[in-house]
């Protein structure tokens, strides 16, 4: 059993907590993979799913790696969604006036040394800075090419901001990134950035995709920015449950009280999770809520259980 996830178990053991009865106030979900189908589509399900939870009271939180600018309009116009935890929580926004909740960039020296790294390998490299994601004329021409599908290459293409070089930019920019993000061409390559990058230290390293790495300032992850959100909001976190099925989404699976894998997560993130549900192509996330909804407690499960939802 995961370390982290047994280190929970006690905890809750401890605290008299019993998470089949748990009512939950909090509802973080990631995006790609997650809440959204491979097309980058909500669906009318999910959508009433969300809306519902909302009508009762709960705090309804994307968290996820994307700039703030790249969360599909159709997420953030659900009414009641005030929050978004962007570029796995080194940004967290209130949508309502726009206002920086939290913040902590990668210092500009920082971002060079991550650039020097990429610059070794054949990538498409991005940088987000202040909820914008900012690509180069040169990458963009390789969005198709280099993205692991066809609805993320469009994703990327209608969010970004282009620009002539990303390091310049960089440099030019009134203080540091949110993110530095690279997509690799070789899986090889790729390892041996992640490894270059992991023994550099003052980071966070993570990935998302089978082909990408993501770095964020040192202490910066969806778990530990969703904490710090939750106690702004007098949240406890036995009250969260979150929806990940990616790496980056490991750390927010962790610190809630009943983190959820998809039935489509990586194997990894699936060991970590209190409980598994159906892919985000059979609205796995909606599945869930409806349960708690309708019981008022996380119904922990473990296969094929969307079945009996």
């Amino acid at each position: 059993m995961n370390g982290e996830k047994r280190s929970k178990e006690i905890e809750r053991e401890k605290e008299g907590i019993d998470i089949m009865k748990m009512e939950y106030k909090l509802l973080g979900f990631d995006l790609d993979g997650t809440i959204l189908t491979g097309e980058k589509k909500l669906t009318a399900r999910t959508k009433r799913a969300l809306e519902e939870a909302i009508a009762q009271g709960m705090i309804v939180l994307p968290a996820t790696g994307r700039p703030f600018s790249g969360i599909p309009k159709e997420i953030m116009e659900v009414k009641g969604i005030r929050y978004a935890l962007t570029s796995n929580g080194a940004r967290i926004v209130d949508a309502k006036d726009g206002t920086i909740v939290y913040e902590k960039p990668v210092p500009k020296e920082i971002t060079e040394k991550i650039l020097d790294i990429y610059d070794k390998y054949d990538t498409l490299q991005e940088i987000y800075f202040q909820g914008v994601g900012y690509i180069s004329e040169h990458d963009l021409k390789r969005v198709d090419q280099m993205m692991e599908s066809p609805a993320m290459a469009e994703y990327v293409r209608s969010t970004r901001k282009v620009v002539k070089n990303i390091r310049e930019t960089a440099r030019q920019l009134p203080g540091g990134v949110d993110k530095v993000h690279a997509i690799f061409a070789d899986q090889n390559e790729k390892m041996c950035a992640l490894r270059e990058l992991e023994q550099m230290g003052q980071v966070t390293v993570t990935r998302a995709l089978s082909n990408n790495i993501e770095v964020n300032a040192e202490g910066v992850d969806k778990g530990k920015g969703m904490l710090k959100l939750a106690e702004l909001l007098g949240i406890r976190r036995e009250e969260m449950i979150v929806f990940g099925d990616g790496w980056n989404d490991i750390s927010m699976i962790h610190e809630a009280g009943c983190g959820v894998a998809m039935g489509n997560a990586q194997e990894v993130v699936k060991e970590a999770a209190d409980l598994v549900t159906d892919s985000n192509e059979e609205d796995g996330v909606a599945k869930i809520i409806e349960k708690i909804l309708q019981k008022g407690y996380c119904l922990l499960y473990t296969s094929d259980a969307a079945d009996e939802l």
